[in-house]
């Protein structure tokens, strides 16, 4: 039987006139891994504040088990500024004590990318003052994964590390026998990592079984017979199920039963996106050209960071880019976006980039823009426009669509300067659509987001006919919104990546192993018979994203012969003819991938 670690009884708390919690009460056991969601401000974080005794509840009790080892990740770490990265990590343990420890070797391999610190100047003893929040919180998080715990709670882990460090923080955890309690609104790591749920609601907190896809059933489901939500919002959910369900089958763990019945609960729900017809959109609002780079090199300050890069983000493109740290994502799209802005006249170090002439962008920073703190919420959204199109027939009035992004009449008219940072990075992705752009970039857009707001703007976008460019750790976001992923590996260059994110991770760990110092091999060999010239090396490449660029085209053939053969379903001497072309389309699209996969291996 399974020790208790945590009770919560009965607790309640009370900020101002708002009862953030009433009455809840819980409990943590040995083993237990609970996900804790909500929308922004309905208490998680004082929840497990309270539940770690670091805040007190008005009424109620929380009570520890004895001799409770518990270890916690605020969103505000306590580090000792004058203190090194050392001191505060690994204390007076002597190196080869510590670099004896598997734990240990483990936790700053995953969090920091190797023994000797590389992103730090002098490493381990890095005097912590003028580090950054990122890299502070961080240090917070390696110092608390070494100690042993008997429960570890976690608020927002996954702030600050990129797509690598999410898969290895996901494999410690699971490996580890801490019971944990995490506030996150990463829905894959949620999936990976968590066995149960908490929903805080309205003062109250709801419990689920599972992890976070087996939550969204279970809570369909329960809204579905109670009917206690308005319509609109049982649609939005049993979308979003839908897209989990047509996603990888062991996201979830329930029995078949039970997929059984999440099938007939989304029975009649369309795929997200009809991406034919949004292609068709997008082609009528932007034309041929969006952004075509011809042999483009991306410079930031004295830093190389991209050569020889030639692509083209085409009309209704969906691009999901990830890559990591340093490796120039960012500076990707501001040399994109300089380029669209001064219609051509800023260009980057080398090569040209031509933004096409219908081209409006909207690109969302990673630094929340400032607005006026006197504005009220509405007033600064219809600052932009009153109304929006958002494409295949949808209009929403300001009003609406600051509803849709969880900003409610009342809250429409808070001062801006009274908003949290969530709720301003929402209001600024708000701004944003309300400008009707016809291209987004959109940086890190999941920063300070709920997953209620998330699962908002995914179906926002789900019908917003243009073309996009999404940079983020959340991996769940990348595969939700886009259609294809690429890649930047830190080698100069832009890989279109078939597979997604896990091949992401497959080729990173490739060239980790490949980078091992082989030191002692280094001696002189005889010159090989021949080398390739740099003129081949190129050729190679544009062939490559000429590949790349087939198979977008088959990708969206395809897409279309489905849609027909579905539409001419009773005529059969059509049908047979399409699924002729389809046939042969897949095998000329098999052939193509195999040539695609050799020209990366040399590339």
């Amino acid at each position: 039987m399974a020790v208790n670690l945590v009770n919560v009884e009965q607790v309640s708390k009370v900020y101002g006139t708002r009862a953030l919690l009433d009455g809840v009460s819980l409990g943590v056991s040995e083993g237990d891994r609970i996900g804790v969601v909500g929308r922004n401000g309905d208490g998680k974080t004082t929840l497990i504040r309270m539940l770690a005794k670091l805040e007190e509840a008005d009424t109620g009790r929380v009570t520890h088990s004895g001799g409770l080892r518990l270890g916690v990740l605020t969103q505000h770490d306590s580090l000792d500024p004058r203190a090194t990265i050392r001191h505060e990590v690994i204390g007076d343990l002597a190196d080869h004590e510590w670099a004896g420890s598997a734990k240990i070797r483990d936790v700053l391999t995953g969090l920091f990318g190797g023994l000797a610190l590389p992103g730090f100047e002098h490493g381990l003893d890095t005097v912590i003052a003028p580090l950054s929040g990122g890299e502070r919180r961080r240090i917070a998080l390696a110092k608390l994964l070494i100690a042993e715990q008997d429960l570890i709670v976690l608020d927002e882990p996954t702030n600050h590390l990129d797509v690598e460090g999410i898969s290895w923080l996901a494999a410690h955890l699971r490996a580890r026998r801490s019971a944990l309690v995490c506030v996150t609104h990463d829905r894959w790591f949620l999936d990976q990592v968590c066995t149960r749920m908490w929903d805080v609601q309205r003062g109250s907190v709801h419990e689920y079984e599972g992890g976070y896809s087996d939550y969204v059933f279970a809570r369909a489901e329960r809204e579905r017979i109670a009917a206690t939500e308005e319509v609109k919002r049982q649609n939005l959910m049993r979308k979003e199920l839908a897209w989990l369900r047509r996603g990888a089958p062991a996201r979830t763990s329930k029995p078949r039963f039970r997929i059984e019945a999440a099938n007939e609960l989304i029975a009649d729900v369309p795929p997200p996106r009809d991406t034919s017809e949004l292609m068709k959109f997008a082609n009528a609002r932007l034309g041929k050209t969006v952004f075509d780079l011809e042999d483009v090199t991306v410079q930031a300050g004295p830093k190389t960071l991209l050569t020889h890069l030639t692509w083209q983000l085409g009309p209704g493109d969906r691009i999901g880019l990830v890559g990591v740290n340093g490796a120039g994502k960012t500076s990707l799209l501001r040399a994109l976006a300089d380029a669209a802005r001064s219609q051509g006249e800023v260009q980057p170090a080398a090569g040209k980039i031509v933004a096409g002439k219908t081209v409006k962008l909207a690109y969302l920073s990673q630094e929340v823009a400032e607005l006026d703190k006197n504005l009220r919420v509405l007033e600064a959204v219809q600052q932009v426009r009153d109304r929006v199109d958002l494409g295949k027939g949808r209009e929403m009035t300001a009003g609406q669509l600051c509803e849709q992004f969880g900003f409610s009449k009342e809250k429409q008219w808070t001062p801006v300067g009274d908003l949290s940072g969530g709720e301003r990075r929402r209001l600024q992705i708000l701004r944003l659509l309300m400008d009707e752009p016809n291209v987004l970039f959109l940086d890190e857009p999941t920063n300070d987001l709920d997953i209620e707001t998330l699962t908002q703007l995914e179906d926002l976008l789900d019908g917003w006919p243009g073309s996009m460019i999404v940079i983020s750790h959340d991996r769940f976001f990348i595969e939700r919104t886009t259609d294809r992923v690429m890649a930047l590996l830190g080698d100069r260059s832009l890989r279109m990546l078939p597979r997604g994110v896990d091949e992401y991770l497959e080729r990173r760990k490739r060239m980790e192993a490949e980078a091992v110092p082989a030191s002692a091999s280094a001696a002189p060999k005889a010159a090989p018979a021949a080398t390739v010239s740099p003129q081949a090396a190129r050729a190679a490449k544009k062939e490559l994203q000429k590949v790349e660029r087939q198979l977008d085209k088959m990708s969206t053939r395809e897409t279309e012969l489905h849609a027909q053969i579905a539409a001419h379903a009773t005529d059969f001497e059509k049908v047979a003819a399409l699924d002729a072309e389809l046939r042969e389309l897949v095998a000329e699209r098999d052939e193509l991938e195999m040539r695609w996969l050799e020209l990366a291996e040399d590339a």
